[in-house]
């Protein structure tokens, strides 16, 4: 049996995209994007707010659209998978990263931060098909949606 590797993420970027091309023109787009929680504690009755923190990368074209669009504070929802890489460090000790691969994003934000951009086209959904393909899905979702059509064919109405 398969395993299976899924992270959805909605969250506030904590810094703008760090966006790297490669040879080939290959690009990279990395940032920080915070998850926050609330909860009531128990014995003091207060809400209690507990924020963790997601390195979060895209590659091919959805890195354009982070370059283009993200800045800090901007309100996502991502799906992709966990990826973790060792690495030795300057002592020789062994570490650890753990990433989050963006397969699929949509932008929250109802506006540009900046208000500079005429042609920003709010909750645009961008999903990479396929790593090694060029191509972009681009539509206009209110929300990410979890049922198929498939679905609804199955009602009683």
């Amino acid at each position: 049996m398969a395993g299976v590797n899924k992270v959805i993420l909605l969250g506030n970027l904590g810094k703008d995209p760090e966006v790297r091309t490669f040879d080939g023109g290959r690009k990279v787009a990395k940032f920080s994007l915070a998850t926050t929680e609330s909860y009531k504690d128990k014995t003091t009755g207060q809400r209690v707010d507990s924020t963790e923190w997601h390195n979060v990368e895209f590659w091919g074209p959805i890195a354009d659209v982070c370059e283009r669009f993200l800045k800090k504070g901007s309100k996502i929802y991502v799906e992709g998978k966990i990826r973790t890489n060792s690495y030795d460090d300057k002592d020789g000790v062994k570490r650890y990263a753990t990433n989050i691969v963006g397969e699929n994003m949509t932008m929250l934000d109802s506006k540009p931060q900046d208000g500079q951009n005429n042609n920003y086209n709010p909750a645009p959904t961008v999903a990479e098909n396929n790593a090694n393909t060029s191509q972009s899905n681009y539509s206009q979702p209110v929300a990410p949606s979890v049922a198929s059509t498939s679905d609804v064919d199955d009602l009683p109405f």
